[in-house]
């Protein structure tokens, strides 16, 4: 299956939290992060995710901010340090690739952020994402 969704990092998950409704679900990334999903139960008991499974995290680049300073007092959960290794910029918006370990992530983020953070490629930056925005796929 072909997704247009760019940002597919591949992990295993360490645990599954089920709540009455949604559960969370960490994931190791290959390269060392974690990160968190927060799914429906089914989505958990029809992929039937547990701990061990190797899936691939799948993030739209339009959920994916960035941010150039500490990142702190903050309810996202998911936050990857990474640097800018490439900007493309059109005249609204802009595409960020960032390489973190064990991968890249696209930030789809305006024109104007680009500039007021003063990204280009080399800059160190942490890429945000909420964990409501986060599917899983199994591998």
């Amino acid at each position: 299956m072909s997704l247009s969704i760019r940002n597919q990092l591949h992990g295993t998950i360490t645990t599954v939290t089920p709540g009455e409704a949604m559960a969370t679900v960490r994931v190791r990334l290959d390269g060392g992060q974690e990160v968190t999903a927060a799914i429906t139960l089914d989505a958990v008991e029809g992929l039937g995710l547990t701990a061990g499974t190797t899936v691939r995290t799948l993030v739209k680049a339009t959920d994916v901010s960035l941010a150039t300073g500490p990142v702190d007092g903050l309810s996202i959960r998911n936050r990857l340090p990474g640097t800018v290794r490439e900007v493309t910029t059109g005249s609204a918006m802009a595409a960020v690739r960032v390489s973190v370990e064990g991968g890249e992530l696209t930030a789809a983020i305006t024109k104007d952020a680009v500039t007021e953070l003063g990204l280009a490629a080399g800059s160190a930056v942490t890429a945000l994402f909420k964990s409501t925005e986060v599917s899983l796929a199994t591998v």
